[in-house]
């Protein structure tokens, strides 16, 4: 008599899971649920945290923390029944953040007083403004618009972080300027797409910078 030896079933192979995936599928050693878990971590965040890595942060898989701000924000704006707050949690850049409510900014302005920032002054305002709406630009292209020498100002804004080197002009090459994320955060949008048109702005409504620099 012959002893046969039934071969085992192989067993199936394991899934490979992203970071965050395998992080939700381990027991979480994290106190509280999602919702609380993400609050901790936006409480302390000095910059828009994107999904991936609050995610990560807080050891939840993606859905589960889109699902978690999106009944966040229903709860803060007083869609769940409960009192509208003083903050509210926005997607900004790219990013989640919590931000003070728009009707409590000039008070909020009052309290900070002397500890805000010193403000940008017109001159820095304005080659800001040109800097955004015509990006890439040069320097000496917004020295044509605005008529004035913009090197100190242009130091300001790179110094604050506002605009940044994006590359030189194929021609000339000069340095093309252009904004950051940062402005972004400060303006409170996603996009520049979010910013006003400029033409009702302008003297004839239409022309924009193209005869300037053309």
């Amino acid at each position: 008599m012959t002893d046969e030896t039934t071969p085992a079933a192989a067993e199936p192979a394991e899934p490979v899971l992203e970071p965050v995936e395998q992080a939700a599928e381990e027991p979480a050693e994290f106190p509280g649920g999602i919702a609380q878990r993400l609050e901790a971590i936006l409480m302390i965040a000095d910059e828009p945290l994107s999904v991936v890595s609050l995610a990560t942060a807080v050891g939840a898989p993606v859905p589960a923390v889109r699902k978690a701000l999106a009944a966040l924000v229903d709860d803060y704006d007083g869609r769940a029944g409960t009192p509208e707050r003083g903050f509210e949690l926005r997607e900004v850049g790219g990013g989640w953040r919590f931000y003070v409510r728009a009707e409590y900014d000039d008070m909020v302005a009052g309290f900070v007083g002397g500890q805000a920032p010193a403000r940008l002054s017109q001159a820095a305002l304005e080659t800001l403004a040109v800097i955004a709406y015509k990006q890439p630009v040069t320097r000496s292209q917004v020295a044509s618009i605005r008529a004035v020498n913009v090197d100190s100002v242009v130091r300001t804004l790179l110094a604050r972080g506002l605009i940044t080197e994006v590359a030189t002009h194929p021609e000339t090459g000069a340095i093309l300027y252009g904004t950051t994320d940062l402005l972004l955060q400060q303006l409170g949008i996603n996009s520049l797409d979010e910013l006003p048109p400029i033409s009702p702005l302008l003297d004839d409504g239409s022309d924009g910078f193209e005869d300037v620099i053309a």
